[in-house]
């Protein structure tokens, strides 16, 4: 046994084949669910929809209930307690603990802590996905398979209803009309979350699930084309080719170096430009849009809200659509009407907003700087290689999403819950050595 442990030798060979196999279909269900959501192809909100009193989504509420039930009961029958003791649970503890204490400076602490809940529930069935399947073989088979589903469903959408999954002309978001957003309400959201997928493709062509993992890897940079999401089609190149330069040269610390080197410019580049003229001046000159389709207003507003509460924060998801932003005056000189967005377009600044500076710190640290130094140490075991580049790709790509996007703690969003499954698989596999088979 090595110093960490195996889950081969934690879990032993004592499963018999019927129940390998329930293990494995969890495993991908439970992805498959992460990816669609549990209301797939619904229209984009509205300008009222996002103005409403915060009363909760039943539909997730209740499903995500019944989710976390299964997969507990599925964990805690069919996973060995030595891999359970292994998945870093206090890093998550802390995590929602910071944000359930937040969650007492919000406006309504009952909306609050009732989306923190859904998001809690979400992580079962995120944990579920990593440690049902009993060897590498059967998660990458369960990854397979869970992306192809998602495939078949939203490109059979697009073939036989294809207004059901595509920007219409109709609403604030007509400027994209005619751009894929798949089976989720905006194209921004579904790029990112196919870029991942993506990613899975290109992990299951390594694990030896040749025709399905180019397949994959084909139809998401399709998808991704066809959305017309130059942010993604951008980075989802860059985190690749990072990750894989390290693997190619054995050195995964320069995989991170140059990551980091890339957050700083991105830092600089975004938010930077509405802080320092000098990099205003230089994103100027270096980018078709430094405004970023009008994301510097929201910016500029939001780093002014941070600078009133800078310790405390407004509380969980307490900020945007509240009537902290909603009872404002419209700003006719703003690009953006800021009372009738969902977020800040930057996860930095959101996390700075519900958490205040020094929680959003502590939160970065645990979600956004801790994977990275679990990856260098996961990718010293040759065993675990495959897997920890795959969950490392989906954390230096979403550092970038990061920069324009919101979605650190997001309830059962799939940008957050993928990203918390690469984070959660990285904490793991620094512990333990996976199963080939």
């Amino acid at each position: 046994m090595s110093q960490t442990g195996t889950i081969a030798e934690a879990a032993g060979a004592g499963a018999d084949g019927r129940t390998r196999r329930l293990a494995t279909a969890l495993s991908g269900f439970g992805l498959f669910i992460l990816i669609m959501t549990l209301q797939p192809f619904a229209p984009p909100p509205d300008a009222a929809q996002l103005s409403a009193p915060n009363s909760g989504n039943l539909v997730n509420q209740i499903g995500y209930l019944v989710l976390g039930g299964l997969y507990l009961t599925a964990i805690l029958r069919l996973t060995p307690r030595p891999v359970l003791a292994r998945l870093g649970l206090g890093i998550w503890f802390a995590v929602f603990a910071l944000a359930c204490l937040s969650s007492f400076q919000a406006l309504d602490p009952a909306a609050s802590l009732r989306g923190l809940l859904l998001g809690a529930v979400a992580m079962i069935v995120v944990a579920g996905v990593l440690v049902l399947p009993e060897s590498e073989a059967d998660f990458a088979t369960a990854a397979v398979d869970a992306c192809i589903a998602v495939l078949v469903l939203v490109y059979g959408v697009l073939i036989f209803a294809h207004h059901l999954a595509v920007h219409s002309a109709e609403g604030a978001e007509g400027v994209h009309v005619g751009e894929w957003r798949g089976h989720l309400s905006h194209k921004n959201f579904a790029a990112p979350v196919f870029s991942m997928m993506a990613m899975i493709g290109i992990y299951g062509w390594r694990a030896g699930l040749r025709w399905r993992g180019a397949l994959i890897v084909l139809l998401c940079v399709v998808f991704v084309f066809n959305s017309g999401s130059k942010t993604t089609l951008g980075v989802l190149p860059v985190a690749v080719g990072i990750v894989l330069l390290g693997r190619i040269t054995g050195r995964p610390g320069l995989a991170v170096a140059l990551h980091l080197l890339l957050v700083a410019a991105l830092g600089c580049l975004t938010v930077g430009t509405v802080i320092s003229p000098q990099l205003h001046r230089i994103g100027t000159a270096l980018i078709p849009d430094p405004t970023y389709t009008g994301r510097d207003e929201i910016w500029k507003f939001a780093l002014s809200r941070i600078a009133e509460r800078p310790w405390t924060g407004y509380g969980y998801a307490s900020f945007w659509q509240t009537p902290v932003v909603t009872g404002l005056e419209e700003n006719y000189e703003a690009s953006w009407d800021v009372r009738g967005i969902g977020s800040g377009h930057n996860t930095y600044l959101d996390a700075a907003l519900m958490f205040g500076i020094p929680g959003a710190a502590v939160t970065l640290w645990l979600l956004m700087v801790r994977p990275l130094r679990n990856y260098i140490a996961a990718a010293r075991e040759p065993a675990n290689r495959r897997l920890a580049d795959l969950f490392a790709m989906i954390v230096v790509f979403m550092t970038y999403v990061g920069m324009l996007e919101t979605f650190l703690l997001n309830r059962s969003d799939p940008l957050w819950t993928l990203y918390a499954l690469a984070v959660m698989g990285l904490e793991l596999l620094r512990r333990m050595q996976v199963k080939a088979d």
